[in-house]
C-alpha cells in the first residue's frame, strides 16, 4: 500500500474526520483572499496647536510631567491604533490664525508606520508665528478639511488661548464662507485648570525661561477687573464649549488619552464604504477548534489514573 493511499486511510476514518476537515481549513486560510464588505470608516485632518502655551507641562503620561502638545501627540497615536482599516487620517498643524497640512488623509492600516513616524516629529518648531488666534484658526481648520474632501472631519487638539487675548465677549470669527455643522469633528481642549508660566522657546525648542507679564498684551474689561493673566495659561474651556457650538463642531476635554479616540469613533461622524476585509482567521480559528476536539478528550483520557 502507498504512503498516499494509507494517509487517505486513515483520515477518511470516522475518527479522523476532524483533522482532514481542519486540514482542508487551513488551506482555505491560506489562500483565502481579502473579501469586499461595507464597513463604517471615518475621515480626519487632525490639527496640533503648536504655539508655546501648548508647552506647559501640566499633563501626565505614565506619571512623569508632560507638555500638552505631547499629551496630544499621545492621544493621537491611541486614535490611529483604534480607527477600523480603511479610514483616514491626516496631519496638520496650528500657528498664528493659519493652518498647515503635513499629511493629507491616508489608509490608517496600509500607512499606519509612516503616520506614526510622521506624528512623532509635530513639535513646537514648527511654530512660524508666536500669535494664537484660536477662534480664526478653527475656521481655517475647517476650511482645509473642506478643500481635501466633503466627507473629511476635523479634530482640533488646542488650550483654546488666544494671543493677543480677544477683547471683552469677543468670540465670533469671520466665517462668512463657513457653513456651522457642513465639517463634522471636534474641538479637543488640553491643558489643567491652574493658570501655569508658559516656557519662553526660540525657534530651535530651546527654553529660554518664562514669559512674563510685561512681555504679552494683557486682556482687562468687565469680566477681569485687576485679574488679567495672559502670561499664564490654563485650558480656556468655556471659549472651545462657545468656538464648537458657533461651528457646529462637538468639545471634548483630553482628560485621557483615549478620550480623543471615543470622540472620533463616533457613529454619526462616521462613513459607509467597501473595504477589503482579510477573514483568513476565521477558518484558521475553525481549524483550530476541530483540532483541539480532536485531540484533548485523548490527552486528557491518558492523564487520567488507571484503576488497579
Amino acid at each position: 500500500m502507498s504512503a498516499w493511499r494509507w494517509l487517505a486511510r486513515g483520515l477518511g476514518s470516522r475518527q479522523n474526520l476532524p483533522i482532514a476537515a481542519a486540514a482542508a481549513l487551513l488551506a482555505a486560510a491560506v489562500w483565502l483572499p481579502p473579501l469586499t464588505l461595507q464597513r463604517a470608516t471615518f475621515q480626519y485632518l487632525v490639527t496640533f496647536d503648536v504655539t508655546q502655551s501648548m508647552e506647559v507641562e501640566d499633563q501626565q503620561l505614565a506619571g512623569v510631567p508632560a507638555t500638552r502638545l505631547a499629551f496630544a501627540r499621545a492621544a493621537a497615536r491611541e486614535a490611529l491604533r483604534r480607527l477600523p482599516c480603511g479610514s483616514r487620517i491626516g496631519w496638520a498643524v496650528f500657528a498664528d490664525y493659519r493652518v498647515m497640512p503635513l499629511m493629507l488623509p491616508v489608509e490608517v492600516c496600509a500607512h499606519y508606520d509612516a503616520l506614526l513616524a510622521s506624528l512623532e516629529q509635530v513639535d513646537g518648531r514648527m511654530r512660524w508665528a508666536n500669535a494664537s488666534n484660536i477662534g480664526k484658526g478653527t475656521t481655517w481648520v475647517l476650511r482645509a478639511a473642506r478643500a481635501i474632501d466633503p466627507d473629511t472631519r476635523v479634530v482640533f487638539f488646542t488650550d483654546g488661548q488666544e494671543a493677543p487675548p480677544l477683547r471683552h465677549r469677543e468670540v465670533q470669527p469671520p466665517m462668512q464662507d463657513i457653513t456651522p455643522g457642513e465639517t463634522g469633528g471636534w474641538l479637543i481642549g488640553v491643558g489643567g485648570d491652574v493658570p501655569a508660566r508658559i516656557p519662553r522657546v526660540d525657534r530651535n525648542g530651546r527654553r529660554l525661561g518664562w514669559w512674563a507679564a510685561d512681555d504679552v498684551v494683557q486682556r482687562f474689561g468687565p469680566d477681569t477687573p485687576g485679574s488679567a493673566h495672559e502670561h499664564l495659561s490654563e485650558l480656556r474651556e468655556e471659549h472651545l464649549q462657545a468656538l464648537g457650538k458657533l461651528l457646529g463642531l462637538g468639545y471634548r476635554r483630553l482628560s485621557a488619552p483615549q478620550a480623543a479616540a471615543d470622540a472620533m469613533l463616533d457613529p454619526a461622524l462616521a462613513r459607509p464604504q467597501p473595504v477589503a476585509t482579510d477573514l483568513r482567521w476565521l477558518p484558521a480559528l475553525l481549524a483550530l477548534l476541530l483540532l483541539a476536539a480532536r485531540f484533548v478528550p485523548d490527552a486528557v483520557a491518558a492523564r487520567r489514573p488507571r484503576s488497579a
